[in-house]
C-alpha cells in the first residue's frame, strides 16, 4: 500500500470517528472513564426555559444552570425549581429518557402584579366572546350619548393607552341599551341586545345608528347561531381519529376547547376507562401522571395531539358546560390564549394552573366583582371588574398584568 493511500485511508478514518463521536454527542451520549475504563453513558437532554428568561434552575434542590440552557442528564425522573427574583416558582417533576428531549418550559408570575385601569365611567355585565378576544359592557351612570353599550376589543395591537382599545357600539339617547342583557353571536361580530322583552341585533365592529329589532325572528338566529356552533364543533371531531371522536361523543361534556383545538376542557358525561389512542405512547411528552380512569362529573383536560388526559382540581366548584347559545363560556376555568394554561376563579381567588393541572398559582386575591374576570388575548393580563374596595364608587375594569 502507498504512503498517500494510507494517509488518505487514515484521514477518512479520522473523519469517520469524528462525524461519530459529533453525532453521538449530539443525541446525548456522554464519554468519560468509569472504575478508571473509558465509558460511553447514554444521556437526555433537558431544555429549560422560561417566560421571563434568566431564571435559575434547580434539579434536586442543586442550582444547575440558567434559563435559556439545555442541561444533559442520565435518564431518571427529576424535581426541576425554576426561580426567579420578583416572582412565583416554577416546579414539576420530569422524566428524562435516554437520547430524548425533555422540556421545562416555566411561565413565571409576578407575585408583586401591577393593576391598571382600562374605564373610569362606571361599568357593569361585562360578557366577553367565544374567541376570548371581545368584552361586550354597559356604562349607565354618565350621560346618554355616554351611556350605552361598548365593546373592549383585547386583541394584540399597537395602543397608546388600554381605554383607547374601547369602542361604542351604541349610546342610550332612547333610554333603552343601558339596562340591556347581552349576548354574543359564536363569531364575535353580532350582539344580541334584549331589554325587557325587546331584543335588538347589533353589529360589534361600529356605531349602530339604526338597531334592529329582531324580536319576532329572535328564534330564527338563536337557530343559525346553533348551527354554526354545531358545525364548528363538528369539524373540531372530523379531524380526529374516530375512535377519538367516538370517546368524546360518548364521555365527554365539552367545556370549552383551547385555542389551538389541540386540547380539550371537559366534564366526564359518566365514569370510564379511557383506552390509549396512540400506541405506542410518545415520547418526550409531557410527564405529569395521567387520569386515564374519569369519574362522572369531574373536571379533565385532554391532549388529543400526545393522547394524555390529566385530572384538574377545581376545589369543589362545578365545571359545567355553557348552558346555552347565548351563553358560552364557563366563567370558572377559561383556557388562556396559549393553549397552556388555564384561568381558574374561585373563593375570591384567581388562579393560572397549567393545562396538566399543575403549577396552580395565586395571581390575584384582592377584590374583583362576581365571575367577571376574563384573560387577555395575548395572555399578558387578566381582566377585572372590581371598586378596588370602594362600594362608594361604580365598579370598573382594570388589567393584571401578568409580566
Amino acid at each position: 500500500m502507498s504512503r498517500q493511500i494510507f494517509i488518505s485511508l487514515c484521514v477518512l478514518f479520522l473523519l469517520f470517528l469524528g462525524t461519530t463521536l459529533v453525532v453521538l454527542y449530539g443525541r446525548g451520549y456522554r464519554f468519560g472513564l468509569a472504575n478508571g475504563r473509558p465509558d460511553i453513558s447514554g444521556t437526555g437532554i433537558l431544555v429549560a426555559k422560561s417566560n421571563p428568561n434568566g431564571a435559575s434552575v434547580f434539579v434536586d434542590g442543586h442550582l444547575t444552570t440558567a434559563t435559556d440552557n439545555t442541561i444533559n442528564l442520565a435518564p431518571g425522573t427529576y424535581d426541576v425549581k425554576i426561580e426567579k427574583e420578583g416572582y412565583f416558582p416554577w416546579e414539576k417533576i420530569i422524566k428524562v429518557q435516554k437520547e430524548v428531549v425533555s422540556n421545562a418550559d416555566a411561565l413565571l408570575f409576578p407575585n408583586a402584579p401591577r393593576l391598571e385601569s382600562i374605564t373610569d365611567i362606571g361599568v357593569s355585565s361585562p360578557t366577553v366572546d367565544p374567541s376570548l378576544s371581545k368584552i361586550a359592557y354597559l356604562v349607565s351612570s354618565q350621560s346618554a350619548k355616554k351611556n350605552g353599550i361598548y365593546v373592549l376589543d383585547m386583541t394584540s395591537r399597537p395602543i397608546l393607552t388600554l381605554e383607547s382599545n374601547s369602542t361604542q357600539i351604541i349610546d342610550d339617547t332612547t333610554d333603552t341599551f343601558s339596562q340591556a342583557t347581552l349576548a354574543w353571536s359564536p363569531d364575535g361580530t353580532q350582539i344580541l341586545a334584549t331589554v325587557k322583552n325587546t331584543t335588538y341585533l347589533l353589529s360589534a365592529n361600529g356605531f349602530n345608528n339604526t338597531p334592529k329589532d329582531v324580536t319576532e325572528t329572535l328564534a330564527g338566529i338563536e337557530s343559525s347561531w346553533e348551527k354554526a356552533k354545531l358545525d364548528k364543533d363538528t369539524a373540531r371531531l372530523g379531524g380526529l381519529k374516530q375512535v377519538l371522536a367516538q370517546i368524546i361523543a360518548e364521555d365527554m361534556k365539552p367545556v370549552a376547547w383551547s385555542a389551538d383545538d389541540t386540547k380539550l376542557l371537559y366534564t366526564a358525561s359518566k365514569s370510564a376507562n379511557l383506552p390509549f389512542v396512540i400506541t405506542p405512547r410518545l415520547i418526550g411528552t409531557d410527564s405529569t401522571p395521567e387520569a386515564r380512569q374519569i369519574k362522572e362529573g369531574q373536571t379533565y383536560v385532554y391532549d388529543t395531539f400526545e393522547d394524555k388526559n390529566y385530572k384538574i382540581d377545581t376545589k369543589d366548584v362545578v365545571i359545567t358546560p355553557p348552558s346555552s347559545i347565548l351563553d358560552q363560556v364557563n366563567h370558572n376555568l377559561l383556557w388562556l390564549s396559549d393553549s397552556k394554561h388555564l384561568l381558574f376563579v374561585h373563593n375570591n381567588r384567581i388562579e393560572i394552573m397549567e393545562y396538566d393541572g399543575s403549577n396552580a398559582t395565586t395571581i390575584y386575591a384582592g377584590p374583583f366583582l362576581d365571575h367577571y374576570v376574563f384573560p387577555w388575548q395575548d395572555a399578558s393580563k387578566v381582566v377585572i371588574l372590581t371598586t378596588l374596595g370602594n362600594t362608594d364608587i361604580s365598579p370598573n375594569l382594570y388589567t393584571i398584568d401578568l409580566k
